[in-house]
């Protein structure tokens, strides 16, 4: 026995190398190539190879590596153009690590430890035998060369025999660590030939198996061999776990708790899947069918809160206002504890971006303690994302409406439809056809999916739809559905949105609290008025944040906090203001002051009028629509059928061109209110009399001088409160719509109602 000290090592993943065998190895780490060029470096061209017991650890340790390898000679050693290392390495003797460590490269401190030798007729016995295993083993895996066997055959010493063999078994890696391990040859030889007899019983069984199956194949049974085959190697091992999946997949069935009429038509697919090959495509295209059928909550619901004054409560402390919306959500939860259940509510939210509807949503799945789901419509072209693909098409499913429920897992949750204003069109179908029959109160029953040809029933089921406007909705859909209208917010509901929601929430999301940051009201109504435009509040949340951000940067960074920001100093943390409200224009000729209704909330439109030397023509600018291209020209109409009324020239129309001009010039606009202000200011340029500044109008006009009602009423009263207005005229017609606004939007503010123009007229001039 003698030691070597500080041999180079080589740490091997998933292989063995034993004496007398030659072996190619790739090294890739980089210690293992420092080692290969130590190895380069020295006379003797010396390595230990060892394998670790994790193939997986990329930088092994001492305790990650087995103590018994091999002694080898490097023989070649290629490099590659990737920087690994090929080397061919035969191997001298077994050997034990005394003590491992990394430097620079992997060394070891071996003692060799040479196989210990035994003689006599068992030990003779052992190797006959071998080599008769051996040889059986080489015919039946068919791909020893014959002059291998042959040299095997020939070969003198035991050891080199028995590790010859033992390099050529296919057997597993921690096996052929375990006969590197053993000291004595005579146990070597008793373990291989243990190994060999188990490898061909293994073999033997294999045949036996594959026979069985071809003696019960028929020419026309060729395509069933696969499953077969398989069926027999389970039954020779004692089970079959095919068997229990589909065992399983019965009870399934039958837990879930399908009606009648479907459970037969599942069963049928249980039935047809049963004689299918597992393999085959179709098979598990039934498969995906069947636990499709079984997913789906056919007879579960979740037990209603019905507590009003409870629900009254989440839904103020959720949002602010609004109190037409939850008035009604109120009343259907008292109809739902009389009645128990309500058939084909169908509530569609309209209102501006940012307003809270689908937040709504979402406080009524609360209020109601159900669980809650969407799915937003817009951009949606195809009529199979309602409706599901047939299943017949590669990779179909279910419509989302059903991918939703089952994702609920109950039958009566609350379904949010998002933007079905912008629901598509095209040559895949009209997915707002689809949607008639899930939202039809009398057909939502027996929703029929494609996917599933089997009808599930939605009556349950509390839809919310939503939209910004309903003109883009087809009347076929918009009828099945009970509109409430979300109007904008008013500054005053802005203020206490932002005090009791925005902020707190921006507060905990960028990690500040109140002692930090002291946002005055003063700041926050500059921001509201002069860096948001809008209907909603996600601008103002935005700009909320943009502050809370600055003031967390200033507080990591300078440790300094008590931050008090007013209007006098806000401009500092989000910019210049970005919205120049229109502004009231000194009482001039030709010159009116009308009121209208955007989506970002109500404004005032300065309408100018002026008659010039021409031939009668109207000329207007300032991108006006249709609709208010004709108002313009039924206001010259009655202008023009009433002008002896006002003393104007009756032929004035032959001698003057009138330009209507509406600022801003590049902002569309359309709509029919603006009629009663073209009029006066049409009337208000021939008769060379200013209009009252002070005084805002709205309306639409006909040609004989009859004032219709407006939208957007409140919208419209908030902007002219806003600009300092104390005076606006609207239609007698939309007195109804005055009385129902709040309290605040009534405040400070004279309405004039009116009939016609002529009574226009006597408060404008």
């Amino acid at each position: 026995m003698r030691e070597l000290i500080d041999v180079p090592t080589l740490p091997l993943r998933d292989l063995t190398v034993f004496p007398y065998m030659e072996v190619p190895i790739i090294v890739g780490r980089e210690c293992s190539i420092k080692a290969i060029n130590k190895v380069l470096k020295s006379n003797e061209k010396l390595l230990f190879v060892v394998s670790q017991k994790i193939a997986s650890v990329e930088n092994p340790r001492e305790k990650d590596l087995y103590r018994y390898g091999t002694l080898v000679n490097v023989e070649k050693v290629i490099k590659s153009q990737d920087e690994t290392i090929k080397i061919l390495v035969r191997g001298q003797e077994r050997a034990k690590i005394v003590n491992f460590k990394i430097k620079d490269a992997y060394l070891s401190d071996l003692v060799i430890e040479p196989l210990k030798k035994n003689k006599g007729k068992y030990v003779e016995a052992l190797v006959r035998k071998l080599l008769k295993c051996f040889n059986n083993y080489a015919s039946l895996k068919e791909y020893f060369p014959p002059e291998f066997l042959y040299e095997i055959q020939h070969i003198k010493q035991y050891e080199e025999l028995a590790y010859i063999i033992a390099s050529n078994i296919d057997i597993k890696q921690e096996q052929k660590q375990n006969l590197i391990e053993i000291e004595y040859l005579r146990e070597l030889l008793f373990e291989l030939n243990n190994i060999l007899i188990t490898e061909l019983e293994y073999i033997a069984i294999e045949k036996k198996i594959e026979n069985s199956v071809k003696s019960q194949l028929s020419e026309g049974q060729r395509q069933y061999y696969l499953k077969e085959q398989i069926k027999a190697i389970q039954k020779e091992l004692g089970e079959s776990n095919i068997d229990k999946e589909m065992i399983e997949l019965h009870k399934r069935i039958l837990n879930a708790k399908m009606p009648k009429d479907i459970e037969g038509k599942a069963m049928g697919e249980f039935s047809k899947l049963s004689k299918m090959m597992p393999i085959s495509p179709e098979a598990a295209v039934t498969r995906t069918y069947i636990e499709w059928l079984c997913d789906l909550p056919w007879k579960k619901y979740t037990k209603d809160t019905l507590d009003i004054s409870a629900a009254k409560k989440i839904l103020d402390k959720n949002h602010y206002g609004l109190e037409k919306v939850k008035c009604r959500l109120l009343e259907y939860l008292a109809v739902l504890k009389l009645v128990k259940k309500i058939k084909g509510q169908i509530i569609c939210l309209v209102g501006a971006p940012g307003v809270g509807k689908t937040s709504l949503g979402q406080s009524i799945a609360e209020t109601l303690n159900r669980k809650f789901v969407r799915i937003s419509l817009g951009g949606v072209h195809d009529e199979a994302e309602i409706r599901g693909h047939r299943k017949t098409y590669v990779g179909a499913l279910p419509g989302k409406i059903l991918q939703q429920i089952k994702h609920a897992g109950t039958r009566n949750p609350v379904f949010l439809l998002d933007e079905v204003d912008k629901i598509g069109k095209d040559f895949r179908g009209d997915p707002a056809s689809a949607l008639l029959e899930v939202l039809d109160p009398e057909l939502n029953n027996t929703f029929m999916d494609h996917y599933l040809e089997v009808p599930f029933d939605f009556s349950d089921v509390l839809f919310i739809v939503t939209a910004n406007t309903v003109h883009t909705i087809p009347p076929a859909l918009l009828d099945r559905m009970e509109v409430i209208y979300l109007p904008g917010y008013l500054p005053y509901e802005k203020m206490n949105i932002a005090k009791n929601f925005l902020i707190p929430k921006e507060f905990k999301n960028n990690g500040i609290i109140k002692s930090d940051l002291d946002l005055k009201d003063d700041a926050l109504e500059k921001i509201i008025m002069e860096y948001t435009y809008e209907a909603g509040v996600r601008n103002l949340q935005r700009e909320i944040a943009k502050i809370c951000r600055k003031i967390a940067m200033r507080k990591v960074t300078f440790k300094k906090t008590g931050v008090k920001i007013s209007n006098k100093n806000i401009k500092k943390y989000i910019g210049a203001p970005k919205y120049i409200q229109t502004d009231i224009l000194e009482s001039r000729i030709g010159v009116a002051t009308g009121l209208a209704w955007t989506e970002n909330g109500g404004d005032i439109l300065n309408i100018e009028v002026v008659p010039i030397p021409g031939q009668g023509n109207l000329i207007l600018t300032g991108q006006l629509g249709e609709i208010m291209q004709e108002s313009c020209k039924a206001a010259v109409t009655y202008i023009r059928k009433n002008a002896s009324k006002y003393s104007i020239k009756t032929d004035f129309n032959k001698k003057y061109d009138l330009h209507i001009h509406v600022p801003e010039g590049a902002v569309p606009k359309d709509g029919p209110s603006a009629g009663v202000t073209v009029a006066s200011a049409i009337l208000s340029s021939l008769i060379k009399k200013p209009t009252n500044r002070n005084v805002a109008m709205t309306g639409e006009i006909t040609i004989t001088g009859e004032i219709l009602p407006i939208g957007g009423l409140q919208e419209k009263i908030v902007a002219a409160q806003l600009k300092g207005i104390k005076s606006i005229i609207i239609p007698d017609k939309n007195k109804a719509d005055f009385e129902e606004l709040p309290d605040n939007a009534k405040k400070d503010i004279k309405i004039n109602y009116v009939h016609n123009l002529e009574e226009v007229f006597k408060l404008i001039f």
